[in-house]
């Protein structure tokens, strides 16, 4: 639970400040687009005036619309060394902002894909162009993050603060580049080495939210402390690393005691220790959810939140069924006694069917790991897929009912075989057909519609299910490392935008409900709870605070060792830098090496129809001057001649005389 003020929330969400009619539908998207609303106070405010935010946005996109005038092939656009996307252009949208305005070039550049982007949803018929210019817009903030060459201005002025731009006459709600990448999905900006360092510095916590103002990050002073005791500080628990590490301890922990839980059945109904230890883990679990609903709103439910919904409410039914067990006292009565044993087993059946999903809700905080990364992008968009197959599927399956219901009716006068119709059409959708019980289901009627059925299903529908999968499985593969990089930044970002001050990761949610904020937060001085809260959680993560603080020491000397070299803080010795570390290393412009390599290399900038036609106007332009050069001295010979023959003409005069 949080401890500071959520009034801002209504602000943050957007809900006491209502869109215009015309606005609204395009306000709503970009709401339910972000992945948690960002912790912001009425204090906030944006990093430059709002108006000049969006006079800089309107300046970049004029700048696109100029550069990009028409209907071109993305590649045009996104290749290296492009000819619509010059140095350039490039340099142009820097000065965009002018000389004092520079920091908000970047975050402009994502508000313009963000219009491009909804102009091509209303303007089908240019939806081409205004998408390639959305990638132009993308293309160009990659260049600027990785131009810059000043690491603590990229990430603490360009990707970090925040701002905001006018709509309807007012500022909206601020925000970063980190964040608004993330939003809308920008995978080319994401997957910048510039913006890569800031999500690494955020996940590592070397760069933490200023505890006076949220809307600010700071570098963590004790980062290249060696001391082992200034790092064993609960605060360290905010950092998205801790964070991730101990979900992924919880979450193993939680499915060893539901694996120690199903394999150690109780029958006489009694709870034991691991039982009640484990329906403990489920209602921290099913308390975050519904903290973070009441928080945030409805429109961040994702898949993993309706997946882990599913699986407590299976856990909630084995509870209640093991509860209504109790209630049925075990007496010489053999019907009470036979009613607690039915309920008993009733429990471990809802407990057992959810086995799965306790294995498959794992992969959610593995995530953080490439492997399992990539494939949880793959499945999401898969399951996005099959959102048309199904909505086919639903259709032709009611039809086809009805026709069989019908016929049912027809024969009978009577709706009898309702079941059978099901199945077998269940088993169609399955592949494994059933067609001897429709040889006499209304014949001939009655197997015709199911060999049509089966058809649709099993040749048409699949196939496009197939094709559908297969198209999804490219075009993520394609992409794999930025997409990963995406959903990396994605959990990051879960992290850093979390708004409570103390981090208490289910079950400890429930220690700090139940134990700290319910009779203690109300009438308690702010600095002795926070007091508490620290020695409360420095208590309950001393394993985890212990582990951290000895890595964070080593981490420490690495830094030092970098600083020394003169190397960034996060850098790391490769095996072929550790000959020139050891004072190895090679001189290429001393031995000649550089001048060879000078030679050789080839031009990768141009192609090379335009490096040879660069090089026949210059032999054009030597030609001309040579030819320039004969004309003139052919000129200045007949000069010449002519001043001789008319000095020759002159003497013979005067020698006549």
């Amino acid at each position: 639970m949080s401890r500071r003020n959520t009034g801002g929330w209504r602000r943050l969400l957007g809900w006491d400040r209502r869109p215009s009619p015309e606005n609204r539908d395009r306000w709503w998207e970009e709401t339910r687009r972000r992945l948690l609303p960002a912790y912001v106070e009425d204090t906030i405010e944006s990093a430059i005036p709002p108006d000049e935010v969006t006079r800089i946005a309107i300046r970049l996109r004029y700048l696109i619309e100029e550069c990009i005038p028409c209907e071109m092939e993305e590649e045009v656009v996104t290749r290296s060394h492009s000819t619509v996307i010059t140095r350039q252009v490039v340099q142009a949208a820097k000065e965009a902002g002018g000389e004092d305005y520079t920091d908000c070039v970047v975050y402009c550049l994502l508000i313009c894909k963000r219009w491009f982007s909804h102009q091509a949803k209303i303007e089908l018929w240019d939806a081409t162009m205004h998408l390639v210019r959305a990638t132009a817009c993308e293309v160009i903030a990659k260049l600027i993050i990785e131009s810059e060459e000043d690491t603590e201005y990229l990430m603490h002025s360009i990707l970090l603060k925040r701002y905001s731009i006018v709509v309807d006459d007012e500022p909206t709600l601020p925000s970063n580049v980190i964040e608004k990448a993330v939003d809308l999905h920008a995978l080319r900006v994401i997957g910048s080495s510039g913006y890569q360092k800031c999500i690494g510095y955020l996940w590592k916590g070397w760069l933490v939210q200023d505890e006076n103002d949220p809307a600010s990050f700071v570098d963590y002073k004790d980062r290249d402390n060696t001391s082992f005791i200034s790092h064993l500080d609960p605060d360290r628990m905010r950092a998205p690393m801790y964070q991730n590490a101990a979900q992924v301890l919880f979450s193993i922990l939680y499915l060893v005691l539901y694996s120690i839980a199903i394999n150690t059945i109780n029958r006489d109904g009694d709870l034991d220790g691991v039982e009640i230890v484990l329906y403990i883990f489920t209602c921290g679990f099913i308390f975050d959810e519904v903290a973070k609903v009441w928080k945030a709103g409805y429109y961040i439910l994702g898949f993993w939140d309706a997946f882990n919904s599913v699986l407590y409410s299976l856990l909630i039914v084995s509870l209640v069924m093991r509860f209504i067990a109790f209630s049925k006292t075990p007496l010489d009565d053999p019907a009470v006694r036979e009613q607690r044993e039915r309920f008993n087993e009733l429990s471990y059946n809802f407990l057992a069917v959810s086995a799965p999903m306790f294995w498959v809700r794992l992969l959610l905080y593995l995530d953080s790991f490439r492997f399992f990364g990539a494939m949880l992008v793959v499945l999401k968009v898969m399951m996005k897929e099959s959102v048309i197959f199904f909505a086919l599927l639903i259709v032709i399956v009611i039809g086809f009912l009805q026709a069989f219901i019908g016929l049912d009716i027809a024969e009978d006068l009577v709706l009898s075989d309702v079941t059978f119709i099901v199945q077998a059409m269940a088993n169609a959708v399955m592949q494994s057909p059933d067609f001897d019980g429709f040889e006499q289901f209304g014949h001939p009627f009655g197997i015709i519609l199911y060999y049509c059925f089966t058809f649709i299903v099993m040749v048409v529908l699949l196939n496009i299910l197939i094709a559908l999968y297969n198209s999804a499985y490219e075009d993520i593969y394609d992409n794999a490392d930025d997409e990963y990089l995406a959903l990396f930044a994605h959990k990051t970002m879960q992290f850093v935008r979390a708004p409570d001050e103390n981090v208490f990761i289910p079950p400890f949610n429930l220690i700090e409900v139940f134990f700290l904020t319910v009779p203690l937060e109300w009438w308690m001085s702010k600095r002795t709870y926070q007091r508490i809260n620290d020695v409360v959680m420095g208590i309950v993560y001393s394993p985890l605070l212990l582990i951290a603080a000895y890595f964070e020491t080593r981490t420490a000397y690495d830094i030092l060792g970098n600083r020394r070299r003169g190397d960034e803080d996060d850098d790391t010795v490769e095996e072929w830098e550790q000959f020139a570390v050891n004072g190895n290393g090679v001189d290429f412009e001393q031995d000649g090496w550089k001048k060879t390599v000078e030679q050789v290399k080839p031009n990768v900038e141009d192609e090379l129809a335009v490096v040879e036609v660069r090089q026949l106007r210059s032999e054009v332009a030597e030609l001309k001057q040579l030819l320039q050069a004969l004309v003139k001295k052919s000129q200045d010979s007949s000069s010449a001649q002519a001043a001789s023959s008319a000095d020759a003409d002159s003497y013979a005069a005067v020698a006549a005389k």
